[in-house]
């Protein structure tokens, strides 16, 4: 996997772009009705009709096909723009107090004087349910890995656990969240194709996978299950184990993302975002007005059964909290296989690198816009269609990533997305 840095015209900043007339463009995303069983079809879904309120069927800027080659792509910088949320240190104390993840105030700042933790959290099998640590996290994504499975990989900084996991193995799309919020990477091994390329990269330093000992700070879960599903990180020992073995846990310099508590204006509203990758794992986050988030429900049967569809909420082991965001953005990114082999045991290299299709969710909006990382060590950028930035609700963001041949319908304020590879 290879990244591939963009030229861009300018350099002010905090860069915002509008695409402008690239050359090449991806398959569209195909809309449809839902079906009356609401349940997954096995067929490619329908167009929707004419007057569908689907507004991609209007988009006229087209976006990257899914490929390893360079295609062209011009980017032009918007003018008298809003910045991003203030992270400068405070005059008093010389420590950054805003947490650039969120945009929210740090009850401890101290904790922001470090690198990132990215840890990688088990989703399945079902009996890891519910996990632990996961509602502390500043961000996290959920990604496809291969049989049906999907996994996590959430971003710590503002906040500490005593238990996170459980920590599960890596894969090649963990370089790109280890890369944009500088941090260092906790998992549980990883396929040979996957560790070695990780271990050739300069990440190799910030990798922190399972060993013997109590430093980096592993141990065996307070569950009856198999050892293997029963393996969590303390983040609470970590400073002692980075002192030990002088690693690099300098403070680092994130770029902040865009929030407001003001709402956007979206013509679109959304109640609730499913996310169907398998008949194995699916989910849906339903907006709570009151708290202003989203509340995450995870698949409670398994289709393949014979089950019909079941959710229940998905909650935290450790906080006993439920899991809740107040943002989801949904990004569509070419999951691309490297040869046959790869093909056949499903390693996908998820190419999040230069800019594609992606739905911003908020204050019971839905907003369509772009997903755009034009340098390997910048987090997404998210813009409306016609290239201004789109400003978060402070607090947590969780993505949903999917292939950018995934399809989703829209009926009413119910959004629901099917994910697709090429």
């Amino acid at each position: 996997m290879t990244f591939r840095p963009i030229k861009l015209i300018g350099l002010v900043g905090l860069f915002l772009f509008s695409c402008a007339s690239p050359t090449a463009s991806p398959p569209d995303l195909t809309p449809a009705t839902v079906p009356a069983s609401n349940l997954p079809t096995p067929t490619p879904f329908q167009p929707q009709t004419v007057d569908s309120p689907d507004p991609y069927l209007a988009l006229t800027t087209p976006q990257a096909i899914p490929t390893f080659t360079p295609y062209p792509t011009k980017y032009v910088i918007q003018e008298n723009v809003n910045v991003p949320v203030e992270v400068n240190p405070s005059a008093q104390s010389n420590l950054v107090t805003y947490n650039p993840l969120t945009g929210l105030a740090v009850s401890d700042p101290t904790l922001l004087q470090r690198r990132p933790l990215a840890i990688k959290i088990g989703n399945s099998p079902d009996y890891v349910r519910p996990q632990s640590g996961l509602s502390l996290a500043d961000l996290a994504f959920e990604y496809y890995i291969e049989y049906g499975d999907t996994r996590f990989i959430a971003v710590f900084y503002s906040n500490n656990a005593e238990r996170v996991g459980p920590v599960r193995s890596g894969r090649y799309f963990d370089e790109h969240v280890t890369r944009m919020y500088h941090s260092f990477f906790m998992f549980k091994g990883a396929d040979p194709r996957e560790l070695n390329y990780l271990k050739a990269t300069d990440l190799n330093e910030f990798l922190v996978s399972v060993g013997i000992g109590e430093c980096p700070p592993y141990f065996i879960g307070p569950y009856k299950r198999d050892s293997y599903n029963n393996v969590f990180f303390n983040m609470l020992k970590w400073n002692a184990c980075v002192e030990k073995k002088s690693l690099d846990n300098s403070p680092q310099t994130i770029s902040g993302g865009f929030f407001s508590e003001e709402s956007p204006q979206s013509p679109l509203t959304a109640t609730r975002v499913y996310s169907y990758y398998s008949a194995y794992s699916y989910n849906y986050w339903e907006y709570d007005p009151l708290a202003k988030n989203y509340i995450r429900y995870q698949e409670a049967k398994d289709l393949v059964r014979g089950n019909a569809e079941a959710y229940a909420p998905l909650t935290d082991d450790l906080t006993g909290f439920p899991i809740t965001a107040e943002n989801v953005v949904v990004i569509f990114v070419p999951h691309i296989f490297a040869n046959p082999y790869n093909s056949e045991d499903e390693v996908y290299n998820i190419d999040l690198i230069d800019y594609g299709n992606a739905f911003v969710y908020r204050d019971g909006l839905a907003i369509p816009a772009y997903w755009i990382r034009a340098e390997e060590h910048q987090p997404l950028l998210l813009t409306t269609l016609t290239g201004e930035p789109i400003y978060l609700r402070p607090g947590q963001t969780f993505y949903q990533v999917l292939g950018a041949t995934s399809t989703y319908t829209n009926n009413g304020t119910e959004w629901r997305f099917e994910f697709r590879t090429p």
